[in-house]
């Protein structure tokens, strides 16, 4: 989980930095074709046909189609907000995935899960709060991220272990691959060499991180994970600065704090709940 979590501020801070001189578009086609040729790579020689075998396709390109709306969000965001704070902003994720999942799968929350929610969003106000730089439209982007990602996340517990991890992986890349292509024409800016190579980079930083997350949920419970995901949010903050040469304010670096304490309440709540019953 934590070198997931490093994959994708690596992702972030590689797309932040190239949306200076290409347009959002393009840089997802790149991440999302890198995706699939090095998942192609990697699996097709031993799965072949495999890769596309799914017994809830709909499922699949409704689940690839809400990654992909992230990641149009998120790379729009970045350019207008530094990488901390859109990265703490996008943490409301499993927050989000408490409150959608009532509607949604039918489940029960609790009251000190709504409380996080609530906390949580009050995470969001500190970090845009009236008067700062960050309280613009822009910040709605990563706002949308989350709930793009809350989405995603949803759909695949709806999976429940029906589907191979991998023909996930492959589906999610080649849906948005394939959706971007036909951007191509309106966006498309030939890169640099160095760029083209970062843009690698940005498709390798991607895949390895569902990979290494794919992997890690294979080993241990979600909440038992939870605590580890938030190191991202500490990977931000430094390449933010090291890349960038921005640091969060403190008013920032109090709703992280916000963000993050409501998030590791769920899952020390969630841990400590069965143990109770026990």
């Amino acid at each position: 989980m934590s070198l997931a979590v490093l994959c994708f501020a690596v992702l972030d801070s590689l797309s932040k930095y190239l949306t200076r001189y290409y347009t959002v578009s393009g840089l997802v086609w790149a991440r999302y074709t890198v995706h699939v040729l090095l998942m192609l790579v990697l699996f097709g020689p031993r799965m072949r046909f495999g890769l596309l075998r799914t017994a809830q396709p709909k499922l699949q390109v409704l689940r690839a189609l809400c990654l992909l709306g992230a990641s149009l969000f998120m790379i729009s965001g970045l350019r207008y907000i530094p990488l901390a704070e859109a990265t703490a902003i996008n943490f409301v994720t499993p927050l989000l995935v408490i409150a959608l999942s009532v509607p949604l799968l039918g489940e029960k929350v609790d009251g000190r899960d709504w409380l996080a929610v609530l906390l949580g969003f009050v995470g969001v106000l500190i970090i845009v709060r009236p008067g700062s730089a960050l309280l613009t439209l822009a910040a709605l982007l990563p706002l949308a991220c989350a709930v793009c990602n809350s989405l995603y996340q949803i759909i695949t517990r709806k999976f429940r272990g029906a589907e191979n991890p991998t023909t996930t992986n492959f589906i999610t890349g080649l849906v948005g691959s394939a959706l971007m292509t036909f951007t191509l024409p309106f966006s498309w800016v030939t890169p640099t060499p160095t760029h083209a190579l970062l843009m690698v980079c940005m498709g390798v930083a991607g895949v390895s991180g569902h990979y290494l997350l794919i992997k890690a949920f294979e080993r241990a419970a979600p909440a038992v994970l939870g605590p580890f995901s938030y190191g991202q949010l500490l990977w931000a903050t430094l390449l933010g600065y090291v890349v960038f040469g921005a640091l969060p304010d403190a008013g920032s670096l109090v709703g992280m704090a916000v963000i993050a304490a409501s998030g590791l309440s769920v899952t020390y709540h969630h841990i400590m709940r069965p143990r109770r019953r026990a």
